[in-house]
């Protein structure tokens, strides 16, 4: 089954012959068909597809996208009721990159509501289950998007990176997640979450497609403020087997209590394959990343509540009738029914606390400290990169949970990321890639980061890992 191929397998395939977009197609709605109603992994599939010319750069593969990323004509809902029937009037930046080079734009994947979750429970089309163990949670924000190109629902797909979205659920489903540098790739047309840490992303089946989509989507774009005019190189030229010369760090804030022993072996592994190939390492520290999730809980939440202000049912999406006992005004009724009915619990908590950060009296006693201890963070990065070329880390503390196991504990959820946090803080590029399973079968994730705007770092050592393991061609059995 073409579905199950890689995005740069179907190009070498299509080039030789032996494919063509309507057998790749015929695939994977097949496959779809089969394991959808299992994984639940699609937030809107597409009733139509269009037909693309062959003779561009991606030659017509279809491209998954993530909820949150506006495409024309298309519905963009964030897995919100408050965005209901909200369809895109214009492409993203990354969508008009997609098209350009001949990609089909096809299905828009399930997500935490307005990227706010780590397990793809809270959206408003239901929970999206992990295809290695349906009882359990796929990661998130984008665990859509993981779990369909896990499931070979999807050749490859987008999502979006606040806090750890694309790389925990790629760690959670075996694929490969990059959040590139802050910058790197154009977040118009992104329904900001917060605008300061969001990147949009590759989710793919291996480190190749990765680097290949990165070269579509990566480059400065005029439409958004704080895209970087810093040209990017041929990714897929990058790879290599051989990491003689490569230093690697090891922070040892990242391998402390909360750490599955299973997960810790699995990273210790990868350590020793990555040494084989050549590679050095030497302990450091990176001694404020123990404020990085409570510093993420601060500006996240007050960025997000400033960015979902604008949902009040006035010009878009769910509106909510005003209720005949509220004194307040019709108006203002509107508003408190549209937000309370609109928004969910987990939506309704994080612009809770960022109204609460932001105003006045703790403004500088939360938000503006946090502001300065982010610098902190940056500038441990920043030290560590003037002698090493990567960082390595676990990518989750566990392995996937189960459905509704943390729902009722916010804290115990917010601490999922707590590996993957710093990189947006700091805005440096970071990838998940498989580095192992449990005993009970479920995956387990390798991080690496490195400088900003040097993913070419990242895509040299996660290739030759990825090409010396078997970790990235194995596949869940969903039974069908």
């Amino acid at each position: 089954m073409l579905n199950s191929k890689t995005a740069h397998e179907l190009l070498d395939l299509i080039k030789a012959g032996k494919a063509s977009q309507d057998k790749i197609l015929s695939d994977l709605k097949s496959r779809i068909d089969k394991v959808e109603p299992k994984v639940k992994a699609y937030a809107h599939l597409p009733k139509e597809t269009d037909y693309v010319k062959q003779d561009s750069l991606l030659k017509g593969i279809p491209i998954a996208i993530k909820d949150n990323i506006c495409t024309k004509g298309q519905l963009a809902t964030c897995a919100s009721r408050i965005l209901e029937n909200f369809s895109a009037p214009y492409d993203a930046t990354v969508i008009e990159k997609l098209k350009e080079k001949g990609a089909l734009i096809f299905g828009k994947t399930n997500m935490d509501e307005f990227a706010f979750g780590s397990s793809c429970e809270t959206s408003c089309y239901g929970p999206t289950r992990n295809p290695w163990d349906l009882k359990r949670v796929p990661g998130g924000s984008s665990g859509g998007s993981a779990a369909a190109v896990a499931a070979d629902e999807a050749i490859w797909a987008l999502g979006s990176d606040t806090g750890g979205s694309i790389r925990q659920p790629a760690s959670l489903c075996a694929v490969v997640g990059l959040k590139p540098t802050y910058g790197r790739v154009s977040r118009y047309g992104l329904i900001a979450f917060a605008s300061s840490l969001d990147q949009i992303g590759p989710i793919t089946k291996d480190v190749h497609d990765a680097a290949l989509l990165l070269n579509v989507i990566a480059g400065y774009d005029k439409k958004d403020s704080t895209c970087a005019d810093i040209p990017a190189v041929d990714y897929t030229s990058c790879f290599t087997k051989d990491l003689k010369g490569v230093k690697i760090a090891i922070p040892k804030e990242y391998f402390i209590g909360g750490l599955d022993k299973e997960v810790e072996e699995s990273v210790k592994q990868a350590k020793a394959v990555l040494g084989k190939l050549g590679a050095t390492f030497k302990e450091v520290s990176l001694p404020h990343t123990k404020y990085a999730v409570s510093v993420y809980y601060i500006i996240a939440t007050a960025e997000a509540s400033s960015n979902l202000a604008r949902f009040d049912g006035v010009q878009y999406g769910f509106r909510g009738k005003p209720s005949a006992s509220d004194k307040s005004g019709q108006m203002i009724s509107m508003y408190k029914q549209t937000r309370g009915k609109g928004f969910g619990l987990e939506a309704k908590r994080r612009i809770i606390l960022g109204t609460y950060v932001l105003s006045s009296g703790y403004y500088d006693a939360y938000y503006l400290r946090a502001l300065k201890v982010r610098t902190l963070i940056k500038n441990d990065f920043d030290k560590v990169f003037k002698d090493f070329d990567c960082v390595l880390t676990p990518t989750s503390p566990t392995a996937a949970f189960k459905i509704g196991e943390r729902l009722e504990d916010p804290l115990s959820m917010y601490l999922s990321d707590i590996y993957t946090i710093s990189a947006n803080l700091a805005g440096i590029p970071a990838i998940s890639l498989p580095c192992g399973f449990t005993k009970d079968k479920l995956p387990i994730g390798l991080q690496l980061l490195s400088a900003p705007f040097k993913e070419e770092d990242l895509f040299k050592v996660s290739y030759a890992f990825e090409q010396n393991t078997p970790w990235h061609k194995m596949k869940p059995d969903l039974k069908v």
